[in-house]
């Protein structure tokens, strides 16, 4: 099965369904590469798939052991690169709510899972990961 279709609307838009649930998202080509900036580029994408896939691994870790990271926040900033043009770096930023209740090793071991997410694994190693933990 298909995950997704892509449909290009014009002006350097596309439209992606996911094809299991119907969600959209819309991406735009960023303005510094002749486009509106409107909407997520699809690098910009790829960046912000290495922290929600991080986060999400984080929270399997955490449901599994009922420890709570509910309202931790990611925030990623997407280093572009040229000749060719293409991502040299994502810095991963997590910030998790005053008053959290984990200890070391419970921060040890959502540490660890979030650099065994998929995407981490899928982006060429080429590609500068850095990765900050804000307890």
């Amino acid at each position: 099965m298909n995950t997704a279709e892509i449909i290009y609307t014009g002006e350097l838009r596309t439209t992606a369904t996911h094809l299991q649930s119907g969600s959209v998202i819309e991406t735009d080509a960023p303005v510094d590469n002749n486009g509106r900036g409107e909407r997520f580029s699809p690098t910009d994408l790829v960046a912000t798939a290495l922290g929600s896939c991080m986060l999400t691994i984080m929270g399997m870790r955490a449901r599994e052991s009922k420890w709570n990271i509910d309202g931790t926040k990611v925030s990623i900033k997407k280093i572009m690169g040229t000749d060719p043009r293409r991502i040299v770096g994502v810095d991963v930023t997590f910030d998790f709510p005053a008053g959290h209740t984990l200890g070391e090793r419970e921060r040890t071991v959502l540490e660890k899972a979030a650099h065994t997410c998929p995407v981490a694994y899928s982006i060429h190693p080429d590609i500068k990961q850095t990765v900050v933990f804000n307890w």
